[in-house]
């Protein structure tokens, strides 16, 4: 039997022990507190105290690749190296004092300039001036920029005093191909010029950040290391073909030098979607050595330059007096080689000929400035304005992907006597190498002009997809009328004195060709010097590329025919490479003359 005497100690006992318990407990609630549940948050207070250390980890820019995934920009690994001079000091001092086996610095320095292809003298010297500025310094710049190779053979020199921190740079595998597209960055990184620079936001990687406690002794601290991740830019992928851009550079830069032109470019537009097969000109820029080019071929001319077309806006004339004005190829005018308009209005062709009977097919042969003056009577001239608009002249490509100029159509209202005539044929009138590939598509692509793009995506770091906004196509002409240019602008290449130069085995093709003058910026014009054009679509009885080629101020030539081979080896280039088939039917010949 349990007395009262014994149940009373046994009570304070059992009280005590669950006292005990109670306080136990909470000290392991509020250790799984701070250990588990917050524990980031401690950690992160715990690093805003003093012994703290922190380091970026740099995120990777993303690459920029072609239609096919090829690299035309990538990121590679490049080393920031440092010494320290104090730490130098001490290893010698123990070397001579026989205490360490290590090698001396005036040894070392050796290697060190051997690898960083500098002089010994002006390796020793980093660290003689970093010690004469600071007897005890732990820190002088060896050298910034070291490639992962020089990084590997200083690591393998055993070294304590050389410590080199990675970072990533920009690199160009092959070189200037599409610089001029593609663009640069500069040595700190910033974009500064092509798609580099108008599709920063989804190159641009976001650098994250490793942070830790520091002991006395700069050991860090177990536990204390708090890493924010760094996220890679995004892949920008291109519609431009690398393989056809490297041909097409070679094939501009030899053409270039050949006529002795200031410059010149190759565009290739796919007609049914508006994508940018290749965009070349020569002179260009090689984006791992922008200093070797002049300031004014870091850009793309392809975009920036306005010219006046001349003659191949003369088919741009034809599409709409047939569209608009009843007429048809075959339709006639009587034209001889200087014509007399109201207004005390000349206008001249560029050869000497009596009264033609000539059809719009003959015009377009003859590259007739009188003829398409006559004809451009047909219409009025706010319905020739409204039609240019529509093909899309002086309102850019809307591509959105490059600093674009837009070329320039004055209102027909402000039109004076003589440009009314003039823009018929191509003067006083500007526009671009863009615009015009854009306008003879839609007139290949059954009269549907479609927006021109440069970019497929955008992918980001985590996969998500983005695609560029483009505008709905527009219908510019008939598609009746879009087959009876095409069928006019087959035989300019069929009959036209450059028709050997241009033509291509197994299949047809289309085009025509535009000698533009060139202003002197006073009103007039520029006395024997001419922008050469010669543009044009393949096969022509299914188009599906067009071509552009452009000289600027070509001298050996100074006509359009200037640019005849390179389009005729362009074109070629661009067949073979979409494997284009060869053409199965046979073109039909229509009248120069009524």
């Amino acid at each position: 039997m349990t007395t009262r005497s014994t149940r009373s100690p046994r009570r304070r006992t059992v009280v005590a022990l669950a006292v005990v318990l109670a306080v136990l407990a909470g000290f392991i609630v509020r250790l799984v507190d701070i250990q588990v549940v917050n524990a980031d948050e401690h950690v992160a207070d715990s690093l805003e105290i003093a012994l703290r250390g922190s380091q970026t980890l740099h995120g990777t820019r993303g690459p920029i690749v072609d239609e096919t995934g090829q690299t035309l920009a990538g990121s590679i690994l490049e080393y920031d190296c440092q010494l320290d001079p104090l730490l130098i000091t001490q290893i010698d001092a123990e070397v001579l004092d026989e205490k360490s086996k290590a090698r001396l610095w005036a040894d070392v320095s050796d290697d060190v300039a051997e690898i960083l292809e500098q002089t010994p003298e002006a390796v020793r010297e980093i660290v003689g001036t970093a010690l004469a500025d600071d007897p005890g310094s732990r820190y002088a710049q060896l050298a910034n920029g070291v490639s992962t190779e020089q990084f590997r053979a200083l690591a393998d020199l055993e070294t304590p005093y050389i410590v080199c921190l990675q970072h990533p740079a920009r690199a160009y595998p092959d070189g200037a191909v599409a610089g001029n597209i593609v663009g640069f960055v500069g040595t700190d990184g910033d974009a500064l010029e092509g798609l580099e620079k108008s599709y920063d936001d989804c190159l641009t990687a976001t650098d994250g950040k490793l942070a830790y406690q520091k002991g006395k002794d700069g050991v860090v601290i177990p536990g204390t290391r708090l890493e924010q991740p760094a996220v890679d830019g995004g892949t920008l992928q291109l519609t431009i073909n690398r393989d056809l851009q490297w041909y097409l550079q070679q094939l501009i830069g030899e053409q270039v030098q050949d006529m002795r032109a200031e410059s010149g470019g190759i565009l290739v537009v796919e007609a049914a979607t508006g994508k940018i097969r290749a965009a070349a000109e020569y002179p260009t820029v090689d984006p791992n050595d922008v200093d070797a080019s002049k300031d004014d071929d870091r850009g793309s001319r392809i975009f920036r330059d306005t010219f006046e077309p001349g003659s191949t806006f003369k088919p741009l004339t034809a599409a709409t007096v047939i569209d608009a004005g009843g007429q048809n190829p075959n339709s006639t005018v009587v034209a001889s080689g200087l014509e007399y308009f109201p207004n005390d209005v000349r206008v001249r062709d560029s050869f000497q000929h009596p009264a033609y009977t000539y059809t719009l097919t003959g015009v377009l042969i003859d590259s007739s400035n009188a003829g398409i003056s006559k004809f451009s009577e047909k219409v009025a001239p706010q319905t020739r304005y409204d039609y240019f608009k529509r093909f899309g002249i002086g309102d850019g490509t809307e591509s959105g992907a490059l600093e674009e100029w837009h070329g320039l159509v004055y209102p027909a209202n402000e039109w004076g006597a003589q440009t009314t005539y003039n823009t018929s044929f191509g003067q006083a009138v500007t526009t671009t190498m863009p615009e015009l590939a854009r306008a003879y598509g839609a007139i290949a692509n059954d009269g549907l002009r479609m927006p021109l793009s440069l970019i497929e995506s955008c992918t980001a770091a985590d996969g998500t997809v983005t695609t560029p906004e483009a505008p709905e196509p527009t219908r510019v002409i008939s598609e009746s009328t879009s087959a009876q240019v095409r069928s006019m602008l087959e035989n300019v290449f069929l009959q036209a004195p450059y028709a050997k130069a241009v033509e291509i085995p197994g299949y047809r093709l289309a085009g025509k060709t535009g000698t533009g003058e060139k202003s002197d910026g006073q009103g007039g014009y520029k006395a024997g010097v001419y922008y050469t054009t010669m543009v044009g679509f393949a096969p022509a009885d299914d188009p599906e590329y067009v071509v552009v080629v452009t000289l600027d101020e070509p001298k050996k030539v100074t006509s359009s025919a200037a640019n005849a081979k390179a389009f005729q080896k362009a074109m070629t280039q661009v067949l073979k490479t979409y494997r284009v088939m060869p053409s199965t039917s046979t073109p039909k010949l229509l009248p120069k003359f009524g």
